[in-house]
């Protein structure tokens, strides 16, 4: 057996939270321990499976495992025991991620169905959201640590859906081909135009709206409650999903229906070619990231998928496209699967606006009145863009939710008939890239030097990709961009809901 050659001097012990504290007091030391401690000084050699732990305050009931100046060494687990407990703690940590997240797709679903049977035109996952938001305001004010219960227990969830974000964005990217084919060319430089021109447009009023609130509030400014970030894609993660492609494409051009349908049986090869492109996209350089963001990683790499596909089963490209996100439910593609997350990105938001609940509650006035103007300012601005430059009214309305969110964008345009939903999704996400590559540049061209603005701006003109671009630089305006990319859907999806609101768009589209 091992033993210890040496040991620093243990310092006092402070334990005046343990149960027998009373034995444990200056005027009576702890003996016993001081009788080990001894003894522990008469070994003569220490092995690496001592490690040392330090006594904490006495404001604290447990022990931690540390650093300390004057440690004490004590023996640890054996290697068994701890790759036993690691490998339990890895799956109650699964399991509980598989629960929390099952619960937030699951109340998704059952209040999409009850709003379809109820012919309700109401985004269901907004109801969602405001219920969930309630009950935690609820919560707060009776029974505190129930509700910080709740955040905690859904935390797995809200990082996973944080995590693979953009992937739920990519499915009309992917299909954009299809999207555009019967739009002619003079029609696409015009949508173009009201992208590029109309983002820039709701950045800059959406900034100075910001800045303008804040000299007459003169509020100041206090640290936002800090915010988890996902962990970065490991190599397993990489080599998994390139298994999953190869084994699957191979199986898929071999057997044509092995899953009953074509879409089922390409279904695993396009959804591990994009999550790949995701992957591998995230990797790159932040240089490269401006030319291929994540996001156009991960369209580009599906689309060769299919286009591989294709090419060797004599199909063509199209029908694969058709494949990857058929919107059949009962006959689901890989987008299908990605998009089918939507619902639960809103339902999050409830709790990212709970949890920076203090934060609205001081900046209220910026915050509301910035992104009301600026929500309002971009479904007009686009409308009369549209009808400006001569662009016919059913790609008009696709278009007039470009700065929503692409599962409140999808809600909005079901709400006029003749929009194309699949150009919406298209020009919201370009929309996204088109700010996550030159919001901070703009930002600074327009002296927008407050965190406040700048969160508000980016998120209320590039939503969920902006916000990504600005806060992996500024870290103290994110707390800003997720309340106002929140809010900016919120508010847009209630506002097109209103009957004179929504009339008075188609009024002006013609």
């Amino acid at each position: 057996m091992a033993t210890l050659s040496a040991l620093p001097r243990i310092s006092s012990f402070s334990l005046s939270n343990h149960p027998d504290s009373r034995f444990f007091t200056r005027k009576n030391p702890p003996k016993l321990l001081n009788i080990f401690a001894q003894n522990l000084h008469n070994r003569h050699n220490v092995t690496k499976s001592w490690t040392p732990f330090s006594v904490i305050d006495s404001n604290s009931k447990f022990l931690q495992v540390g650093h300390s100046a004057r440690p004490v060494l004590v023996k640890s687990s054996d290697n068994g025991t701890s790759a036993t407990s690691n490998g339990l703690q890895s799956v109650v940590g699964v399991l509980h991620l598989v629960v929390s997240l099952g619960i937030i797709l699951a109340m998704d679903k059952y209040l999409k169905q009850a709003f379809v049977a109820a012919a309700i035109k109401f985004p269901s996952a907004l109801f969602g959201m405001f219920c969930i938001f309630s009950v935690l305001v609820i919560l707060d004010l009776t029974s505190p640590g129930l509700a910080n219960g709740l955040m905690e227990f859904f935390e797995p969830a809200l990082l996973f859906i944080q995590r693979w974000l953009p992937l739920f964005y990519v499915p009309s990217l992917v299909v954009l081909p299809i999207a555009v084919q019967d739009i002619p060319a003079a029609s696409g430089l015009k949508i173009a135009f009201i992208i590029v021109g109309g983002w820039l447009a709701s950045l800059a009023v959406a900034g100075y709206t910001a800045i303008s609130v804040r000299k007459m509030v003169k509020t100041e400014m206090i640290p936002a409650e800090p915010m988890s970030k996902p962990s970065p894609f490991s190599t397993i993660e990489l080599w998994a999903w390139s298994g999953i492609f190869v084994a699957s494409f191979a199986g898929a051009y071999l057997y044509p229906t092995l899953l009953g349908t074509p879409a089922r049986t390409c279904l695993p090869f396009l959804l591990a070619s994009t999550v790949l492109g995701y992957i591998i996209g995230s990797g790159l350089p932040s240089g490269a990231k401006k030319v291929l963001h994540p996001i156009v990683c991960c369209a580009l790499s599906a689309d060769l998928a299919a286009y591989a596909f294709g090419y060797l089963s004599k199909s063509g490209i199209y029908p694969i496209l058709g494949h990857y996100l058929t919107k059949v439910s009962s006959n689901p593609g890989a987008g299908d699967i990605l998009m089918g997350f939507l619902g639960s990105v809103i339902l999050s938001f409830a709790f990212s606006m709970f949890k920076q609940r203090k934060l609205v509650k001081r900046h209220a006035a910026e915050i509301f009145t910035s992104v009301i103007i600026a929500t309002l300012f971009s479904l007009y601005s686009t409308a009369f863009m549209g009808r400006l430059v001569g662009l016919e009214p059913s790609l008009t309305i696709s278009v007039l939710p470009r700065c929503i969110t692409v599962a409140l964008a999808l809600s909005i345009v079901s709400l006029f008939e003749g929009a194309n939903s699949s150009l919406t999704a298209a020009v919201v996400v370009v929309t996204g890239l088109v700010g996550a590559n030159f919001v901070q540049v703009m930002l600074d061209k327009f002296r927008f030097d407050d965190p406040i603005a700048r969160g508000i701006a980016t998120a209320s003109s590039a939503h969920g990709l902006g916000t990504a671009a600005l806060s992996a630089k500024e870290p103290e305006a994110l707390p800003f961009c997720a309340i106002a990319y929140a809010l900016t859907g919120i508010f847009g999806s209630i506002f097109c809901s209103i009957p004179v609101i929504r009339q008075s768009l188609l009024a002006i589209v013609g």
